[in-house]
């Protein structure tokens, strides 16, 4: 088995499986109220890693720059054409009303209703395996495009792993309150996540085997990636975020943000060097 592959199951692995163990952890040692810093550190990780490392990487191909905008813009509007659907689809499944889009859990097209309306009904517990299926989907995704991360560079993979588990942390934790509420059972309910997140890991190994001889797809798959990290933390992360707060809390969440940045860099200048 390659290096190369190792990585990705490395990689798939610690980001999908990890960041459901990682936000049990974190649900049980921590107030809710610190959910808000996870979401500003997530979407400095995502911005970093698409502008200062999956981008840079995908221009430097011989591929023109207007080619590689438009599938930018494209995948802008693909993940917002996924979210209306999924909205959509909720609320005609579940009957919501408009209130319903203030307390949500989100992933990329993937909007996890975490309130009490899922307790008091077998909605409960259709909601909780729609919960499992859509973090299936977009695990599946995420794999795929960390392997093609891996498959440019080592330093890119990791930048690529770290932006996924520090996204999917603070929303698993929504998740495994939805879970709870439709199994019951704490440890039922983290089993059948860490299965939803060890998808990622087949995403990634059927990423590996695609791409595989069809090199030149990589630019376009960074491409892609970028487009679903900037869609999140614009259009999820940081409107969460757009709350009246005070100078302080406000300076924490500018704090958090720059650490998510700083982070992601941090980490794959450390892994550039060996």
């Amino acid at each position: 088995m390659s290096l190369v592959l190792l990585a990705i199951v490395a990689g798939t692995l610690s980001a999908g499986v990890g960041s459901v163990l990682l936000a049990a952890l974190l649900a049980r040692a921590l107030m809710t109220r610190f959910t808000q810093h996870l979401l500003s550190l997530a979407a400095g990780a995502l911005l970093a890693t698409a502008f200062m490392h999956l981008l840079p990487e995908a221009f430097e191909s011989d591929i023109t720059p207007q080619v590689l905008f438009m599938t930018l813009l494209g995948g802008l509007v693909f993940f917002f054409l996924l979210d209306k659907a999924e909205l959509w689809h909720h609320g005609h499944e579940h009957g919501e009303g408009p209130h319903h889009a203030h307390s949500h859990v989100h992933e990329e097209g993937h909007h996890h209703h975490a309130d009490d309306s899922h307790s008091h009904s077998p909605q409960g517990f259709a909601g909780s395996w729609a919960v499992l299926a859509g973090d299936s989907v977009h695990a599946f995704g995420d794999g795929i495009l960390v392997a093609a991360a891996f498959m440019t560079n080592f330093s890119l993979g990791v930048a690529a792993s770290l932006a996924v588990l520090a996204h999917e942390t603070p929303h698993h934790m929504g998740d495994l309150a939805v879970l709870q509420r439709g199994f019951g059972q704490g440890r039922a309910a983290l089993f059948k996540l860490c299965l939803a997140g060890g998808v990622t890991v087949i995403g990634g190994l059927l990423g590996y085997f695609l791409i595989e001889g069809h090199e030149d797809w990589l630019p376009f798959m960074l491409v892609i990636a970028s487009s679903s990290y900037v869609y999140v933390a614009l259009a999820d992360l940081i409107p969460q975020l757009q709350k009246r707060l005070s100078a302080s809390a406000t300076s924490m969440q500018v704090i958090w943000l720059l650490a998510g940045i700083g982070l992601v860099t941090l980490a794959t200048q450390l892994m550039h060097v060996h």
